[in-house]
Parts: structure tokens; C-alpha cells; sequence
């Protein structure tokens, strides 16, 4: 029998869902080094855990670098 490796309902591991506001949650962070958060990071309903706008990754060395 194989495991399991994905989540059915995949989440931001920084966003609480349970709350009483209204209004859409999501959690991205300007990681500087001279990049701009892309409007969909901001605004998108994607959840990638190794997105560095959108996840908790810390650049390092030369990642964003080339195409």
C-alpha cells in the first residue's frame, strides 16, 4: 500500500481559515533583494510550498537567478 504524499484540502501553513471576517486571507511577503511580489502571489488562489512570495522559503544564493 503506498502512502499518501499530498493533502486533499492543501492551506498556507501562515493562515488561520476559521475566522469570523469576511474577507479572503492570504499571506505573501516582499522578499527584497530588488524583487517585486508578482500580482499573483498577492491576488491568486495558488498554493505552492517552495514559492518563496507565498511560503515561508528564504532565498539564498544565487535561486532566482536565469530564466
Amino acid at each position: 500500500m503506498s502512502a499518501q504524499t499530498e493533502r486533499s484540502f492543501q492551506k498556507q501553513e501562515a493562515v488561520f481559515l476559521n475566522a469570523k471576517s469576511g474577507k479572503n486571507s492570504r499571506w505573501y511577503k516582499e522578499i527584497g533583494l530588488g524583487f517585486k511580489t508578482p500580482a499573483e502571489a498577492i491576488n491568486g488562489t495558488y498554493i505552492d510550498r517552495k514559492c518563496p512570495f507565498t511560503s515561508n522559503v528564504s532565498i539564498r544564493g544565487r535561486i532566482l537567478t536565469g530564466t
